[in-house]
């Protein structure tokens, strides 16, 4: 069975309760005499480094084909106005 301790005691006596969840690995405790929150131990997830990003591959989702030479130069033209 789990050690116990009360919020009181979390705000008033929390060095006694940090040894007790060092000791005993977890500590349930009551608010007003109910069981409420459960300390325990942080342990670190294992870090692995995501996998790398296919910048090709989304590029592609939102252009699936190149434009031409004819239609890049009327695009250009387009938004070059009267410059």
């Amino acid at each position: 069975m789990a050690a116990t301790a009360t919020i009181r005691d979390l705000r008033n006596r929390f060095p006694t309760i940090k040894k007790l969840v060092e000791a005993e690995g977890e500590v349930v405790v009551t608010d007003q005499g109910t069981p409420a929150y459960r300390l325990t131990r942080y342990s670190s997830p294992d870090l692995k480094s995501p996998a790398p990003k296919d910048y090709l591959k989304r590029l592609r989702i939102h252009q699936p084909r190149p434009l031409s030479a004819a239609a890049a130069k009327a695009l250009h033209d387009v938004n070059r106005g009267d410059r």
